[in-house]
């Protein structure tokens, strides 16, 4: 190798070694307004979001966002990733204590609206008449009752005669149960049709995959 070689890499090597100091730089000034935003925050804030905020580079935002994680772990609160963002989060060893404080003046949902709500998660969009099926008992309560909570939303009308309303889950339906996408919802191994739902047996299969699904613990906080 020449001189004029080892010159260049030399020179290469100062160039991205001063673009690395520069990013860490960034980063580590950017790191605070990040912390304060996901502390007021009362919804879980995207990349997007926290770049249009910070008027910093998504690139810069997910690596700040990457430190705060790992420099969070061992809290007692971290930053977790829920319904497509990030905020902060009691850790799980903690549960037990913030679960002592929030539980007790907390109305804890009720079994028929926790069925419900998992039939909602797993079905959706679906009407009031097609969870009626599965429940096999009329539901305009307990769906009112997650409407109010805003664990459910209206998603438009179906296109059959009487055009009946439609429901989805929400935004803090994922959130209040720590699911980063529908997709992180466990598998379930019966047939959620409706037409095909009606059965006792599978009314009791919905209730006995609600415990696992829709933990009443983290229900009990909404």
């Amino acid at each position: 190798m020449s001189t004029t070689d080892e010159i260049l890499l030399t020179d290469d090597d100062g160039v991205q070694a001063e673009e690395e100091q520069s990013l860490d730089a960034a980063v580590e000034l950017l790191r605070r307004p990040i912390e304060a935003l996901l502390f007021v925050a009362g919804e879980a804030l995207t990349i997007k979001q926290i770049a249009k905020l910070t008027h910093k580079s998504e690139m810069h935002v997910a690596a700040a966002l990457q430190q705060i994680e790992a420099d969070y772990a061992d809290r007692g609160i971290v930053l977790r990733e829920v319904a497509g963002g990030y905020r902060f989060a009691s850790a799980p060893s903690a549960r037990d204590v913030v679960e002592a404080y929030l539980l007790p003046p907390k109305s804890s949902l009720s079994t028929p609206a926790l069925e419900t709500l998992a039939i909602v998660a797993y079905m959706q969009p679906v009407t009031k008449s097609e969870i009626e099926s599965i429940r096999g008992v009329a539901s305009d309560s307990v769906v009112s009752t997650l409407l109010d909570r805003n664990l459910i939303a209206e998603a438009g009308r179906k296109d059959v005669v009487g055009r009946p309303m439609l429901y989805k889950t929400t935004p803090e339906f994922l959130e209040a149960f720590g699911l980063n996408s529908l997709e992180d919802l466990p598998a379930v191994d019966f047939d959620l049709t409706p037409s095909r739902a009606t059965p006792a047996s599978l009314v009791r299969a919905v209730s006995g995959t609600t415990t696992a699904v829709l933990d009443p613990a983290a229900a009990a906080k909404l």
